[in-house]
């Protein structure tokens, strides 16, 4: 009987058709596919709904201890170089394949209510679908250049996704960014997979690893080539999970529809830098140096991501640095040699952050119906408040998503994030103080967004706030789209089923990573479970656990203390005192302004030389060129009269030029 793995490859294959089907009739017959919501949605759901299927059976039969499975095929051939493609299965790939597909299904099911009133309705759920597909093609991939080939397909979605309101202009310098930072990544990526292939012959992640060590022990390749090799490697999952210094288009991309940022921060885009790099593990573990890096970027990204939101007023932006954030303590679990604490912080957070974004939607399409759509004011936490009492669902299941993102047992987050910083403590104790005070840090952001958005008094209806926010972001009222303000309510069942399920893994799951007896990583890797429940003391995870509770808990009592008692006024204590931490962090640290100054300005400056270079030297080469040849074109057609005596005499003209050139320059000497 065929198991569920040896038809894997077909995960990506259903999303992937009914993306096409869906995609080639908006083409063709554009207004009457555009009328067939609801069937349309029905059926990319199906199509998605089977992948998941097939993908809780291969995790089923993972778990039950069946082996890994590689199939490939060749693709391509010439003499003795073979490429091979198919797909790999093992317990990796179908933990990510279970969440990738879960957590695509909710969104699909939750934009049913979102987009409902959207003319993209149709379009949306297509590239949803083509989005799902390529990041299931990327997680089967069993090699480098296969993984590439989809990792373009995801950054294509994202760019489509993130810009799919392509009227607003923010929409479209959004996608831009994106596109082009996670280029600069994937540059090196591409870069990284030549050279490996060069220095090993292989794309097969187990034959690079081996390969390179065999090269540097032969002498064959230095050390500080494969170093280079490792690092460029890393710089692609640098950009796709938004690393400091290439996570700065991340929190831009909040512009797209709130469906499609709860997915890329949940389980497609960014979980596809982390995956990859728990692909690598066998290549990183042999250079400690390469872990070092990938630790320390980590740890400035995961401090980075949870100051600035420390500032943030946008709801959506807030939670996009609290994700840039916590993709750092994956990334610092990786550099510590501990993939699996960095994947079981993956697949918590995904839940939680799924939660809390697809939560925050429901209070956007909330506060459109009082504001109006324009994103300023439907996103400003300053218009919001008072939302518990109208919103119960909504306020509550968000409530659950603060409490696991903070870490407070035994709630998700706290395994998760809790092995991360165990491991942290062991390996680079600087980096676990590092985040250690993080974890402070987010639980009173979290905290700040829920009491600034949910408790107290509702403001959305002060005008004068509105327009004084306008004001400030250089912006007018639109007039035309303005309506007569609707009050609050909770939002329609297919917004608010999916936030329901996703509350139950918020809460659970993390005790799956319960570090003396882990079921989590008793399917990634049995040896190491074993090994980590032998070591396990309590001696050592009691004052650890203890301490990033209570740091947990003091920035919760800030938070409460500052915004849900007033009982603290913040602007007065620190940002009256010193304000230029103040401006570095609502400034998002300047890094902006500089990639402005540098980058963008720079290559637009260097542009316009290259283009004085071009006009001035090359088109007046080209040009003096033209001109030669039609002035001496010119100047020869007299010569050209038809008549032999003429020709005879230019001929004898020259035979007697060439007698008195060698008799002036004399004969050489023998």
């Amino acid at each position: 009987m065929q198991s569920a793995a040896d038809i894997a490859w077909l995960i990506p294959v259903f999303p992937l058709l009914g993306a096409v089907i869906t995609g080639l009739g908006l083409i063709s017959f554009n207004r009457t596919v555009n009328r067939l919501k609801k069937p349309v949605a029905i059926f990319l759901l199906t199509s998605l709904g089977i992948s998941a299927v097939i993908s809780y059976a291969v995790l089923l039969e993972q778990i039950a201890g069946n082996p890994p499975i590689e199939k490939l095929f060749v693709w391509a051939s010439a003499g003795s170089f073979i490429l091979p493609m198919g797909f790999i299965i093992d317990p990796l790939g179908a933990v990510m394949l279970a969440l990738v597909t879960t957590i695509a299904l909710l969104v699909m099911v939750y934009s049913h209510g979102y987009m409902a009133h959207d003319k993209g309705y149709v379009r949306f759920f297509t590239y949803l679908a083509l989005f799902s597909s390529s990041m299931l093609g990327l997680i089967i991939s069993p090699n480098l250049l296969e993984i590439y080939v989809f990792w373009e397909l995801v950054g294509m979605c994202s760019y489509l996704l993130v810009g799919f309101w392509y009227n607003r202009e923010g929409a479209a310098h959004a996608a831009q960014k994106a596109f082009i930072v996670n280029r600069v990544g994937d540059f090196g990526l591409l870069l990284g997979i030549l050279g490996l292939f060069w220095a090993t012959g292989s794309f097969d992640f187990q034959g690079i690893a081996i390969g390179l060590e065999d090269s540097i022990s032969q002498g064959s390749v230095p050390e500080w080539a494969a170093l280079t090799l490792c690092l460029l490697v890393f710089m692609g999952p640098m950009a796709k999970s938004a690393q400091f210094p290439l996570h700065v288009w991340l929190p831009d991309a909040m512009e797209g529809p709130t469906p499609i940022s709860a997915l890329i921060h949940a389980a497609t885009m960014v979980a596809a830098g982390v995956f990859l790099v728990a692909r690598l593990e066998p290549l990183y573990t042999q250079f400690p140096f390469v872990g070092l890096v990938i630790a320390i970027v980590g740890t400035i990204t995961c401090f980075l991501g949870a100051s600035i939101a420390l500032t943030q007023m946008d709801l959506k932006k807030g939670l996009a640095y609290s994700t840039v954030s916590q993709l750092g303590y994956m990334m610092l679990a990786m550099g510590c040699g501990a993939p699996i604490a960095g994947m079981f912080h993956l697949v918590t957070h995904a839940f939680f952050k799924a939660m809390l974004f697809l939560c925050s939607g429901s209070v956007i399409h909330a506060m459109e119906d009082v504001v109006g759509h324009e994103p300023i004011l439907a996103q400003d936490m300053r218009l919001m408040g008072g939302l518990r009492k109208k919103m119960p669902i909504t306020s509550t299941t968000f409530l659950i998503g603060c409490i696991a993102i903070s870490g407070i047992p035994p709630l998700a987050g706290f395994w998760s994030k809790d092995e991360i910083l165990g491991e942290a403590f062991s390996t680079f104790p600087l980096l676990w103080g590092i985040g250690f005070l993080t974890a402070g840090m987010t639980a009173f952001y979290m905290f700040r967004l829920y009491f600034l958005t949910f408790e107290g008094s509702f403001r959305g209806e002060d005008k004068n706030l509105q327009k004084q926010l306008m004001t400030v972001a250089n912006q007018e009222i639109d007039e035309e789209h303005q309506h007569e303000a609707k009050p609050l309510h909770e939002s329609a069942w297919p917004m608010t089923i999916p936030l329901i399920v996703l509350a139950i893994p918020s809460v659970l799951i993390g005790l799956l990573g319960a570090p003396w007896n882990s079921q989590f990583a008793s399917l990634l890797n049995p040896e190491e479970a074993i090994a980590m429940s032998e070591k396990f003391s309590w001696g050592e995870f009691l004052p650890l656990a203890g301490a990033s509770v209570a740091i947990s808990t003091a920035g919760i009592s800030l938070a409460v203390l500052a915004y849900a008692l007033k009982k603290l006024d913040l602007k007065t204590l620190v940002v009256d005192r010193v304000p230029q931490i103040n401006t570095l962090l609502v400034k998002k640290w300047y890094l902006d302004e500089i990639n402005e100054k540098i980058f963008v300005q720079g290559s637009r400056k260097l542009a316009k030389q290259v283009l004085e270079v071009d006009a001035k030297v090359v088109d007046g080469v080209v040009n003096l060129t033209g001109l030669l040849t039609l002035g001496s074109g010119e100047g020869l057609k007299y010569f050209e009269t038809g008549r032999a005596q003429f020709y005879a005499l230019i001929v004898f003209g020259g035979v007697i030029g060439l007698v008195v050139l060698f008799g002036v320059l004399g004969t050489p000497p023998n």
